[in-house]
């Protein structure tokens, strides 16, 4: 496997059926999990913008033929998406001092969130989509992502203002 597509791929997961893209998103848990362990909130940023830009690079590989300007198989995207969702996370569980898992209900709702926006494609992540061209591929996803985490943020704010 070359390159680009063990990057694009995510090492053969966008190759799992059905629902690729959700395949994708699930591994970017595990993943980002072990980024956090590891170096903590920084290192996840910093990895989600390497992420993006390696993922451009194999997204301009994969589909240079023209053929697919978006094939199911690249879920590097979704893992980037995935990602963005989850800083609130990682940096909730980083300002409080928490193991990361203690916020278990922000995974869930990042995960079902970003998966709903990036079916969805609602607004700026379906303008994104449109370009039909790698940095759109990549886009709609960290957009979709960015809806996400500030769904994620008004849902921890509602629990700790109302619900507490």
């Amino acid at each position: 496997m070359k390159l680009a597509e063990m990057i694009g791929t995510v090492f053969g997961v966008g190759l799992l059926r059905p629902a690729s893209g959700t395949w994708g998103s699930l591994a970017a848990l595990p993943l980002g999990w072990v980024l956090y362990q590891i170096g903590g909130f920084p290192l996840t940023v910093i990895a989600t913008v390497a992420v993006f830009f390696a993922g451009w690079w194999a997204t301009v590989r994969i589909t240079a033929d023209g053929k697919d300007p978006d094939p199911s198989r690249v879920v590097v995207d979704e893992v980037a998406g995935q990602w963005v969702a989850l800083m609130p996370v990682f940096y909730g569980a980083m300002f409080a001092g928490v193991e990361v898992t203690r916020l278990w209900p922000g995974w869930i709702a990042a995960f079902l969130f970003f998966r709903l926006f990036d079916i969805w494609k609602p607004g700026w992540v379906g303008r994104a989509d449109r370009r039909h061209d790698p940095l759109g591929v990549m886009l709609d996803d960290v957009i979709a992502g960015v809806f996400a985490g500030l769904v994620v943020i008004a849902l921890a704010v509602f629990y700790h203002i109302v619900i507490l």
